[in-house]
């Protein structure tokens, strides 16, 4: 079977997107539309590392390549950019952002003698992106929270936001710091409950999750990982309960929730 090249693919896109010839679906597209596309195949591709399903990793991946191309379609058809300036512009940022691998500057400059540490590397990656984002900024000193996207998950823009801030001091010292907010935050979660006011429900809420991010940061824990392994110990433990029911030949209306966490006991017994 023959092997297609990353050049059949801008042509399959090309073909996709012709006034005459092509698909009515693809010809509709714009890149607002093909957004949730994008997300829902990055979702897929974590998804398939996380279950270590190699095979089905190869398949998200070119679902998640297309997606770029796509990108570089509509671009070349409005003139703003193609799919030969995305590379060049990567290879230039990832040569500037990597100085202890392309010393001079260029594609192919060696690696410095010394080696840098790995605080040194984060310590440079992180000056040099800070660079990158004042030369964006109108007046040429962008604010340090400025291009932290806003399509994010709310965790992930939680934890990016707090790391930003901690760069310029602005964090907590230790995580018990954070454990005292996170109680703080508790108590005047209850209060806003016990008011029944659901705007200051809702505003609370957000601030214990945040808070509960800030701690996760602080332990070295990915906050999206942590759900996604708690919402997955969930279905396996809900699964359990529910064949419990099946087998049981009752209707779920007819279990007190007592009997169903027995149920989720076992459950958990059995490393479910």
């Amino acid at each position: 079977m023959a092997q297609y090249t990353i050049d059949d693919l801008i042509y399959l896109m090309s073909r996709l997107r012709d006034p005459e010839t092509g698909c009515p679906w693809d010809l509709k597209q714009s890149f607002a539309t093909i957004v949730p596309h994008t997300l829902e195949e990055a979702y897929e591709v974590a998804d398939a590392i996380e279950r270590e399903d190699w095979g089905h990793l190869n398949d998200e991946l070119g679902d998640l390549l297309f997606q770029v191309i796509f990108y570089a379609q509509l671009g070349s058809e409005e003139q703003r950019f193609d799919f030969s300036s995305i590379v060049s512009n990567l290879i230039t940022k990832l040569v500037r952002r990597h100085p202890h691998v392309f010393p001079g500057g260029t594609l192919q400059s060696n690696s410095a003698d010394t080696p840098l540490t790995d605080e040194e590397i984060k310590r440079n990656w992180e000056a040099i992106k800070q660079q990158e984002r004042n030369a964006k900024g109108e007046s040429g000193d962008s604010r340090i929270l400025d291009d932290v996207p806003r399509a994010l998950p709310a965790l992930s823009r939680a934890a990016k936001l707090q790391k930003r801030a901690a760069q310029v001091g602005f964090d907590w010292d230790d995580a018990e710091s954070v454990l005292d907010k996170i109680e703080e935050e508790l108590a005047e979660l209850r209060e806003a409950i016990r008011a029944g006011d659901k705007a200051a429900v809702a505003d609370e809420m957000g601030d214990m999750i945040f808070a509960q991010v800030n701690l996760a940061r602080h332990l070295g824990v990915n906050p999206e990982d942590a759900v996604r392994g708690t919402n997955h110990k969930f279905e396996r433990r809900f699964s359990h309960v529910e064949d419990c029911v099946r087998e049981s030949g009752k209707t779920w209306q007819e279990f007190s929730l007592d009997q169903l966490d027995a149920f989720w006991d076992q459950a958990k017994a059995k490393g479910l």
